[in-house]
């Protein structure tokens, strides 16, 4: 995919340049979405709202890493949700069926080679990660999510959150502990490997 000419010819009003962005960008813009917000309803609507937002800003696009400044319309777009959410808390922990139902664990994170006790385990030990990241303030949840769950490097996490490198280091870093703090109250769910030390000599 030549990037730079699609962006060129979607700032001239080629919709099929820019659909063919969208489509190589959609997987990762919703993933973020929904990790910011653990609803996919509100994850889509977010990732439509935010390629809208995208193409309408599309000149303000000066070159650099398109996906990090994709990811940042995307961010901001769940920063303003979450606060709105602060008034009236909906948040859930897993995501519903079409009729309103709680699936006990999302289709997508299956693995196929999983026995029934390894999946019960990952879905609660997946179940216990997002409890965590819900708990944090969204400029910590988003470097988590940025970073350590969509492989952003630093630089890349900046440009989409719009902060120094610094800033997302050591965001990452207190965002890192206060997971691991809260991550304490499941350590069961937890590898042996992952656990704290105390914990593996308990």
């Amino acid at each position: 995919m030549d990037e730079a000419a699609l962006i060129q010819d979607a700032k001239q009003g080629d919709l099929n340049a820019f659909n063919t962005l969208v489509l190589h960008y959609q997987d990762i813009a919703f993933n973020v979405a929904y990790r910011l917000m653990s609803d996919p309803a509100q994850a889509e609507d977010i990732t439509q709202d935010a390629f809208i937002s995208a193409y309408t800003k599309l000149n303000t696009y000066r070159g650099g890493s398109f996906k990090a400044w994709l990811l940042r319309i995307v961010t901001n777009a769940g920063y303003d949700e979450l606060r709105r959410q602060k008034r009236r808390p909906t948040m859930q922990l897993e995501p519903e069926t079409d009729d309103g139902e709680l699936l006990e664990s999302a289709s997508w994170l299956v693995a196929d080679d999983e026995t029934p006790e390894e999946a019960a385990l990952r879905s609660e030990l997946d179940e216990a990660i997002r409890h965590c990241l819900d708990g944090l303030q969204p400029e910590f949840k988003a470097v988590v999510v940025l970073i350590d769950v969509q492989g952003l490097d630093y630089a890349d996490a900046a440009t989409a959150i719009g902060r120094p490198v610094g800033t997302i280091k050591s965001r990452l870093a207190r965002a890192r502990s206060r997971m691991q703090e809260c991550l304490r109250g499941f350590g069961e769910l937890l590898p042996p490997i992952f656990r704290l030390e105390d914990e593996r000599l308990s």
